[in-house]
């Protein structure tokens, strides 16, 4: 019988999708089963059907589903000899269920999980395998479950899509049907709520739908194409950056975004970073490379003079452009890119500068996401496994002190962080600050390190006050991440609607007829030629002169996230004035055109819209 498991959520989750494979059973007998797991917010199930169902079949396996829910179906669980279960398997069809058995004899359970990415498959003891009864559906499994069907919360299948069957394209393609489990209906309502919200703010729809960025098949995949309206936002973070690094003291520099294959020998990238560089191009009978990085040449900039310990901290920073090999299958929109632009900088300091420069660099990260309204955040300390110190540096001492030294820093802001192991760079512990939208999609979006390896490789070092070189600390930072992937996550954010000060089209004029088109333009060079300062010299304005009627035109400046809409007509144009909506509806009524402006420059300047809430009819 059963072991009395208690009934937490993941065991849940996972027995729902024992629930729907008993279910798809009874309406397809015939049918073959993968594998199916529990996920972060439910469930799927990989399965071979006689023949392949649709969208709207998903309806009738959750109705099956709820019908056997009501039965208080017990899990049952037994222990068999591994042939023995190969041999019920067989007897029973279940044909994929054998192959695993066979590469569970053959294998061991190891390499059960990583091809199937199944961990609840994976045994302790091979030759003895355990066995889950619901119903008549048998399914191989190790548990544990919880005691029967009506101890399964809310739940409901959402989706469908193709797998092949052990992640193989010669292998048959099996249907995934993903579905979610929750503890509460409340809590699966604000589920979907949150999916149906990440579907209308996909970076990759409304980037499309906005015009602000593309890709070509004839340029490559994974290297984005800036429109126009897409380049405006990456001149306001430019921007942005440049304001803060000015007041914290950064000087701005360029570099190559290629080099000959000795510097990423000396800075360590070719014997530990390889994988992810493109391969040599061959001038003049030299290897020279893209970069995947900045810092090798930030490097050379410190080394361009001799250092004194009264010209640290240096400060040098770089909107530099990287490229960096990633698999087809990894790429996702801006989000990951095989080419992107960083917001890098590294600073070069004294060892007892090095907590105070990395509480800055800290620091700086929460202005930066307060002014975005990134109201959740955390840092994430990535440490070395240092028993596998053939992925990093092998100098275990310098390892700690430069943790101590993190620690310090981060104890020190007050800021939340939690640690993981085995995730730092090859040459010393990073942190990465983790942000979430406002639909609560998590994202890794910059990164902060302590480089105690390129001090050694490229000879860094200062003339300290007592006339003798002394190694510097640099500290690699990216507050504001790529343009690539930060832009990414700001169109989620704000679901496309960006704030005045960066939204790519700021105003745009309506004339109530065509008649009215002469003092449309006028207003337009009068915003163009307004004295308030952006990334692009001034304001962005357009006007709406297409043939549609004036309540089209506003909706479509609404449907574009345009910031203020302008309407003129004949009493606008004897007064000198315009009627002025917002894109959330808000009718502001009719306003000077220098009010208009000075409004406009309060959020331009202060990077924050004026909230005027829509009123309730």
């Amino acid at each position: 019988m059963c072991e009395c498991e208690s009934p937490n959520i993941q065991t849940a989750r996972h027995s729902c999708a024992h629930l729907m494979a008993a279910a798809i059973q009874t309406l397809w007998p015939g049918a073959k089963f993968g594998v199916g797991p529990a996920t972060k917010n439910g469930f799927f199930y990989d399965v071979l059907f006689p023949e392949p169902i649709g969208q709207d079949d998903l309806q009738k396996i959750e109705a099956r589903m709820r019908e056997l829910r009501k039965k208080k179906l017990s899990f049952e669980r037994s222990e068999v000899e591994i042939d023995h279960a190969i041999s019920l398997m067989d007897s029973i069809g279940q044909n994929f269920k054998v192959e695993l058995l066979n590469l569970l004899k053959e294998k061991g359970s190891t390499a059960v999980a990583k091809e199937t990415g199944d961990d609840d498959l994976v045994a302790e003891n091979v030759n003895v395998v355990s066995l889950y009864k619901l119903g008549d559906f048998v399914d191989l499994c190790r548990g544990p479950h919880i005691h029967r069907t009506d101890h399964i919360g809310a739940f409901k299948l959402t989706q469908l899509a193709g797998a092949y069957w052990r992640g193989n394209e010669r292998n048959p393609q099996l249907q995934r049907i993903y579905g979610l489990c929750f503890d509460t209906k409340e809590e699966l309502t604000q589920e979907l709520w949150r999916l149906e919200q990440a579907k209308l703010r996909d970076h990759r729809r409304l980037g499309k739908d906005l015009q602000l960025f593309t890709f070509s098949q004839d340029v490559g995949s994974g290297l984005p194409i800036w429109l126009p309206k897409g380049t405006v936002l990456r001149d306001e973070l430019t921007r942005l950056a440049r304001e803060e690094e000015r007041r914290e003291g950064y000087q701005r520099v360029i570099t190559p975004i290629i080099t000959k294959e000795q510097l990423y020998y000396r800075s360590g990238h070719l014997p530990y970073y390889k994988e992810d560089m493109y391969q040599p191009m061959d001038i003049d009978g030299e290897k020279f490379y893209l970069r995947p990085m900045n810092c090798p040449h930030h490097h050379q900039v410190f080394l361009s003079h001799p250092r004194s310990y009264r010209d640290l901290p240096l400060r040098i920073a770089e909107y530099g452009d990287v490229y960096r090999y990633e698999a087809s299958g990894a790429l996702s929109g801006l989000m990951r890119t095989r080419g992107f632009c960083q917001n890098d900088a590294h600073i070069y300091c004294r060892e007892d500068q090095a907590k105070d420069e990395f509480v800055r660099v800290m620091r700086l990260h929460a202005r930066y996401y307060d002014l975005m309204g990134i109201k959740e955040y955390y840092m994430r300390l990535s440490l070395p496994d240092l028993s596998k110190l053939e992925k990093y540096v092998n100098e275990p001492e310098k390892w700690l002190a430069a943790l101590a030294i993190i620690r310090e820093a981060m104890n020190e802001t007050g800021l939340p962080y939690v640690e993981v192991e085995g995730e730092a760079a090859f040459y010393g512990p990073k942190i990465d600050f983790m942000i979430k939208s406002v639909i609560g999609t998590e994202y890794a979006i910059s990164t902060n390190q302590l480089d105690f390896l390129a001090t050694e490789r490229f000879d860094l070092t200062y003339t300290g006050e007592d006339g003798q070189p002394h190694s510097v600390y640099v500290i690699h930072r990216a507050p504001l991440g790529s343009h690539e992937r930060f832009t990414a996550f700001l169109i989620e954010h704000y679901a496309g609607a960006f704030p005045t000060w960066l939204a790519p089209n700021q105003l745009r004029v309506i004339p109530i007829s065509d008649r009215h088109l002469d003092y449309a333009r006028k207003v337009v060079e009068f915003f163009f030629s307004a004295d308030v300062e952006t990334a692009t010299g001034g304001l962005r304005i357009d006007v709406d002169d297409g043939a549609e009627r004036m309540q089209k035109k506003i909706r479509n400046a609404q449907i574009e996230k345009i910031p203020y809409i302008l309407v003129v007509g004949d009493r606008e144009a004897e007064d000198g004035t315009a009627a002025v909506r917002l894109r959330n509806g808000v009718d502001l009524g009719t306003m000077s055109l220098d009010a208009i402006i000075e409004r406009i420059r309060k959020e331009v300047v202060s990077r924050q819209d004026i909230v005027v809430e829509q009123s309730t009819p």
